[in-house]
């Protein structure tokens, strides 16, 4: 069990946290993340995520003073909440309960990366990549294997019994089970490198459909077993980097004994696929994400891909509700393709956190443009500032950028 002096750091903290659990307010960013996903928002909603935490320890707030792993994890977690609450919390929302993750063993498809690094800043978990293509015969496809998934239940309870121990009469505590992403083309992109991918796509599209057929196929089965094992994740507050709160999950039937796909999010993307043709997107992407995102009950799509030009096949994608429209997407094709039939998830460029000078008025132009825009085609919006890997040490921009933000979508 954890020493006492850990305990009563986290117990500090955990104290803390749960104050702010507790503020109305939560509640009122839950209703408002209903709306929002019910496609009838009273305002766009703001979400920063994906910070750059080796260069926001203002004032030692985020030094560890654990000195168990188990607990630096915890303490890690609460820390973080902590201070993006203080700071720039938008339209986050502080969850009355902690997560413990169940102890779920799973082989998965049986392939790593094989790459050599590249670091800039050896404090930043933001590195440069140079992959091998490990895909380029028949023989090669079989290093795909079918995911295996069990459940370590004696670990589980040990885990459980640690947080027990640490936040009793501070918070509750949740068994958190898998909340899988099964993306196919970035997994690949590591595999085969992208250059390797892309002249695959032109050069041997059939060998490209075996590895997606194996690779889905892999995935649908991971999928029953954590469904028949009961070890997919409760309710969401989160899918990929927005609130997912809805009034349209769980499905009816649902049993939180035993989760089922239908009543959780999925989230799916292809990067890479940024310069790839709708026709081609629709045919190594879409025709087979298509098999994942029916088995849920909502989807959110894309990511950095820009899809303004991909919006007819991405309605060929069962059960989209939101649709990333990426820095390098044009917002008015976007927009105008989206409509009122899902929401318009903007990323909003980071690099303008990141420049040598931080130019608030930059920043206002840039999500007023994208307000205005989707009031004009009836979008509903949500404005996520992601992908942060440096504000200069700058800690301050993120609280500068979320002020503006909240300026903006409240106006």
């Amino acid at each position: 069990m954890p020493s006492k002096t850990d305990v009563d750091v986290l117990r500090e903290l955990a104290k803390r946290y749960t104050e702010i659990a507790a503020l109305p307010v939560q509640e009122e960013k839950r209703a408002l993340w209903r709306k929002l996903n019910a496609r009838k928002p009273d305002r766009p909603m703001v979400m920063i995520d994906q910070v750059c935490w080796n260069e926001m320890n203002i004032e030692d707030e985020l030094t560890l003073r654990c000195k168990d792993d188990e607990c630096r994890k915890y303490e890690t977690r609460l820390r973080r909440t902590l201070f993006q609450w203080k700071r720039f919390p938008v339209d986050m929302v502080v969850e009355p309960f902690i997560r413990v993750p169940k102890a779920i063993n799973n082989t998965g498809l049986g392939v790593r990366a094989d790459d050599q690094v590249a670091v800039s800043d050896p404090t930043n978990s933001v590195v440069g990549h140079q992959y091998t293509n490990q895909f380029q015969t028949e023989e090669d496809l079989e290093k795909i294997k079918t995911p295996k998934v069990s459940h370590d239940a004696e670990e589980t309870e040990r885990r459980l019994s640690v947080a027990h121990e640490v936040f009793d009469g501070c918070i509750e505590i949740k068994a958190w089970g898998a909340d899988p992403y099964l993306g196919l083309w970035d997994p690949i992109s590591t595999w085969m490198s992208v250059e390797g991918a892309l002249f695959a796509l032109v050069d041997t599209p059939e060998y490209i459909h075996k590895l997606l057929t194996r690779m889905t196929g892999g995935y649908l089965t991971m999928l029953d077993q954590l469904e028949e094992q009961g070890l997919l994740c409760g309710e969401q507050s989160l899918v990929h980097c927005t609130g997912a709160y809805t009034d349209e999950l769980p499905a009816p039937g649902y049993d939180p004994q035993k989760p089922r796909t239908k009543d959780r999010w999925m989230f799916g993307l292809a990067q890479m696929f940024s310069t790839v043709s709708p026709a081609m997107f629709k045919e190594f992407e879409v025709d087979y994400t298509s098999r994942i995102c029916e088995k849920f009950g909502l989807v959110y799509y894309g990511c950095c891909d820009p899809l303004d030009q991909k919006m007819n096949e991405v309605r060929m994608i069962p059960n989209v509700r939101k649709v990333s429209m990426s820095p390098w997407t044009n917002e008015e094709r976007g927009a105008e393709q989206i409509g009122s039939d899902f929401v318009f998830s903007r990323k909003p460029n980071p690099a303008f956190v990141a420049y040598d000078t931080f130019d608030r008025e930059q920043i206002r132009k840039d999500l007023t443009t994208t307000r205005d825009i989707c009031n004009k085609h009836g979008c509903p919006l949500e404005l996520i500032l992601k992908d942060i890997s440096t504000v200069r040490y700058h800690p301050e921009r993120l609280t500068e950028w979320s002020q503006v933000a909240m300026e903006v979508v409240e106006a």
